[in-house]
């Protein structure tokens, strides 16, 4: 089946209306992107966490709506262009979009990730590179943690560097792939948890698919002390999960945090100051990693 795009300029506050409509239209997909992309009037839209909401879309936006056939993508085009909130909006193009073969499009955006020179996160579809010592094999889906985003490799890193034996928690798991880690460089007894009963399961496959044993569960599944707590989840939930998540440190142990922007590294000093002292053991691309040992 060949799909049709239909393309359209539109100022920023039309862009929700129109979004709107194409969707109430049976769009197979609605797109929003700045049309003034890699030009010098490119705009920065969406902020970090903690910056005001973003806006609907840019001053001129370009919306791309997917239709089965053409004579849905011109039916809903003139039917558009006679509605009063499409006024400053224009049609640029209706299209067929090129056939494209999607899984070996989608499968070469996701390359092996340099966690050390020796060790790896590689998907299934590539193979280890030759100076990789451990592996973990991980493929994109919809947990967090496909070893890409910075605060995840700084996790791995700090794995890497030996400080997680014994027993370990992965607190907000996601894919499980720091509770995966753990495992690879020596953990025996690890529980990962995470609200998301998608997670959870995304987790178990993922260490049955890298040969490793850990207990995956909802948050309620942890108990006791660990040698280890991994939490890589964001700057307000850690601060909210400062006593639950020191009171898991066995004496001794390691507390290690991530999702954390440089600029919060002091209220997530004053969070944990009761329980612990943070302090930052990495650093990449804005994001810190910060520890304690209890």
């Amino acid at each position: 089946m060949s799909l049709f795009e239909l393309v359209m300029l539109a100022p920023v506050d039309a862009v929700e209306s129109v979004s709107d409509a194409l969707d109430a239209l049976d769009a197979l997909s609605v797109s929003v992107e700045d049309a003034d992309a890699h030009t010098p009037a490119e705009q920065a839209l969406f902020g970090e966490p903690g910056m005001p909401p973003p806006k609907a879309g840019w001053e001129r936006s370009r919306i791309v709506a997917l239709f089965p056939n053409e004579a849905a993508a011109r039916d809903v085009a003139e039917l558009l262009a006679a509605q009063d909130f499409f006024t400053g909006c224009q049609v640029v193009a209706v299209s067929p979009v090129p056939e494209q073969d999607w899984v070996r499009l989608t499968q070469s955006q996701f390359t092996p990730v340099e966690i050390t020179p020796e060790f790896w996160i590689v998907p299934t579809w590539h193979e280890p590179p030759a100076q990789a010592r451990q592996v973990i094999r991980l493929d994109p889906g919809l947990a967090f943690g496909t070893g890409t985003h910075p605060t995840t490799r700084m996790c791995l890193r700090w794995i890497a560097g030996g400080r997680a034996g014994g027993r370990v928690l992965d607190y907000g798991c996601g894919s499980g792939i720091l509770a995966i880690g753990a495992a690879k460089f020596g953990a025996t007894d690890i529980d990962a948890v995470d609200i998301d009963e998608a997670a959870v399961q995304s987790t178990l496959a993922n260490a049955e698919a890298n040969h490793v044993q850990l207990k995956a569960g909802l948050p309620d599944k942890s108990s006791g002390t660990y040698q280890t707590v991994l939490a890589n989840i964001l700057a307000t939930p850690l601060k909210v999960l400062a006593p639950l998540l020191c009171a898991h440190v066995a004496p001794g142990g390691h507390l290690v945090l991530a999702g954390i922007l440089e600029r919060q590294a002091d209220e997530l000093k004053a969070a944990y100051a009761p329980y612990a002292t943070l302090k930052v053991a990495d650093s990449e691309d804005g994001w810190i990693l910060m520890t304690a040992k209890i």
